[in-house]
């Protein structure tokens, strides 16, 4: 007799009084699942979770010394800030903005970037949905004419959805009036 057919059956035994009739199929499934679970657990080892918060750089097999090799620099595109109820592109966000054209330039493997317009929570949604959009757009401007292909761009707008900075002063505000930048394996990975 196998272990199903013995749940099976002794199930059936349980006079109906003390188990009314749909909840005896409930309990049979339920009987039945949770060994087909034991069953499946004890035929095989836990593999461990990899560790998500270790950063892998890719390996590649050579015959060269490792002591020649040098680190790869880690890439990040700065946000760009802009003023209250604007999306005009300041000059420090102008130069860092060629900045991060070379980067995106240099770096094909991620993809389409995509830009986030945020907003502070000052206005009201739809007025900062839009607001969040032409910053977006402002950004993905000035990038095409620093020479990245408008096909490696996407925008989105998150309207004061998204804050980067919790509060409801000028300290914080200044921080959520924003955009900001997700690569290609990111975008996906979080959206």
């Amino acid at each position: 007799m196998s272990p199903l057919s013995f749940i099976s059956v002794s199930l059936r035994s349980i006079p109906p009084r003390f188990i009314p009739g749909p909840a005896v199929r409930l309990a049979q499934i339920g009987a039945v699942t949770g060994l087909l679970f034991a069953l499946g657990c004890s035929s095989t080892s836990p593999t461990p979770f990899p560790d998500t918060n270790a950063l892998s750089e890719p390996t590649v097999a050579t015959s060269e010394p490792v002591a020649d090799a040098v680190p790869a620099p880690r890439v990040t595109l700065d946000p760009v800030y802009f003023e209250t109820d604007q999306a005009t592109l300041s000059s420090s966000a102008r130069q860092s903005l060629k900045d991060d054209a070379k980067s995106i330039l240099e770096h094909p493997e991620w993809g389409v970037v995509t830009i986030d317009g945020h907003c502070d929570e000052r206005g009201s949604g739809p007025y900062n949905l839009a607001l969040g959009s032409r910053r977006a757009a402002a950004v993905e401007r000035y990038l095409v004419e620093m020479g990245v292909p408008r096909g490696r761009l996407s925008t989105r707008s998150f309207g004061s959805d998204s804050p980067a900075v919790p509060g409801h002063d000028e300290e914080a505000w200044r921080y959520n009036r924003r955009s900001e930048f997700r690569t290609g394996a990111l975008a996906s990975a979080i959206f």
